[in-house]
């Protein structure tokens, strides 16, 4: 099968670059294992967070400090910024609702109640500025026995802002019988409970418990594959309402892969679910002619352009060995120390050195093998090296703008 464009990798990443492609009328096929780090995320997007330890307030202004090799520098300061402009209404058209801007940072409460700096947020959140809400009394519901939310955290994080707090748990028949039964209480099949009768039956019970409070608080639990259950909600409860993140897994990140799916083949791409890409060939020039995958055997995917997008250690899109740290699919080149005492720190809080290994580009996107660039392979998201998108809470906002960065690369070749 021949396309313009492959992407390898079906997270954030590797959804941003197929649906600007596909927009532009490329015929385009992303390969997708079905695991992605968009199934554990807070809600919140990251473009810089943190520089040296400390939160970032205006994370444009801070980027002039990173390194020459880091991604966004990389990209072009410019660049960065106009990318990051144009990304709340890409995502409006995957019907996703982003708030936020790049110029200044707002707040978002993690699990454990603690306020973190965010660059966009989904629009089932609470965001605030760093004093906090501008709520005073608040009360935070949760379900009988559901254990992956933590109110009382919650309670600790917001009365240290002056909150008042107070907690209710509340019954709901469906999530009830998922209690009681062989099926799990975890964020995910609640939310696929949380429809109809439901939905109203939990709006009644928040309801009968919140007339003291200027608004309340609950478990990002609600909207499993549309923003309109929790939109309903809101209608239903006479106070205000907004989520907080629960431990993975995340229903909000669920719910963005799937309107990014549905998106992307709606544009004409073809998405491969399920499936590894597990062999590469080159051609004598050092591009990459074609890929095979687990689920069509030799029959090869073959195209003009490749985007690698595969993710970190954590999607092991890099391998990390006793003796050695590399890329598994195509064996590009990975920025890395080869002394296995340099990987790491011994404080479980230290900056990670392995964090930041990854595949090296030139300013062009383009990955190596063995010294010889790629010509027609572009690297984009958490495979890539020369940053820390957990010290520097950057994850997110490397991985969107790099897909956008080398989708128009790939356009304007």
């Amino acid at each position: 099968m021949k396309f313009d464009s492959i992407i390898i990798g079906g997270g954030l990443s590797g959804l941003v670059a197929g649906i600007r492609l596909a927009r532009e009328r490329r015929k385009v096929a992303v390969v997708s294992n079905g695991q992605s780090a968009l199934h554990f995320c807070s809600g919140s997007f990251g473009l810089l967070g943190y520089a040296d330890g400390q939160a970032v307030e205006h994370p444009l202004d801070a980027m002039r400090a990173l390194d020459v090799s880091h991604p966004y520098r990389l990209i072009g300061l410019e660049r960065a910024e106009a990318l990051a402009d144009s990304v709340p209404a890409f995502f409006s058209e995957a019907s996703i609702t982003l708030k936020g801007s790049c110029r200044e940072n707002h707040y978002q409460f993690t699990p454990l109640g603690i306020l973190k700096p965010a660059w966009l947020t989904m629009g089932d959140f609470m965001s605030c500025g760093a004093a906090g809400p501008s709520f005073k009394r608040c009360l935070i519901v949760n379900f009988k026995a559901y254990l992956d939310f933590y109110p009382h955290y919650l309670a600790e994080g917001l009365q240290r802002l002056g909150i008042s707090c107070s907690i209710a748990e509340v019954e709901v028949d469906a999530v009830e019988r998922l209690r009681h039964s062989s099926g799990d209480m975890r964020a995910s099949s609640i939310a696929r409970q949380l429809r109809g009768d439901s939905l109203e039956q939990f709006a009644m019970q928040i309801n009968r418990v919140c007339s003291h409070a200027d608004a309340v608080l609950i478990p990002a639990v609600v909207g499993f594959d549309s923003e309109e259950q929790l939109a309903a909600l809101r209608r239903m409860v006479t106070v205000p309402l907004y989520c907080v993140p629960v431990t993975p897994m995340s229903v909000s990140g669920l719910r963005a892969q799937l309107l990014l799916r549905r998106h992307f083949e709606r544009l004409g791409g073809t998405y491969l679910l399920g499936d590894n890409a597990v062999a590469a060939s080159f051609g004598a020039d050092g591009s990459l002619q074609s890929i095979e995958t687990a689920g069509l055997g030799s029959d090869a995917l073959e195209a003009d352009t490749f985007v690698l997008a595969t993710g970190g250690i954590f999607s092991r899109g890099i391998v990390a060995e006793p003796h050695r740290i590399y890329e598994p699919l195509l064996g590009v080149d990975v920025d890395a120390t080869d002394d296995r005492d340099r990987w790491y720190r011994p404080g479980f809080f230290e900056k990670q050195p392995y964090m930041s290994f990854g595949a090296g580009v030139d300013n062009a996107f383009h990955p190596s093998r063995q010294g010889r660039v790629c010509p027609n392979v572009y690297a984009a998201g958490a495979v890539l090296g020369a940053y820390d998108g957990l010290s520097e809470g950057s994850g997110s906002g490397v991985a969107i703008l790099t897909a956008l960065h080398v989708a128009d690369l790939i356009l304007n070749s």
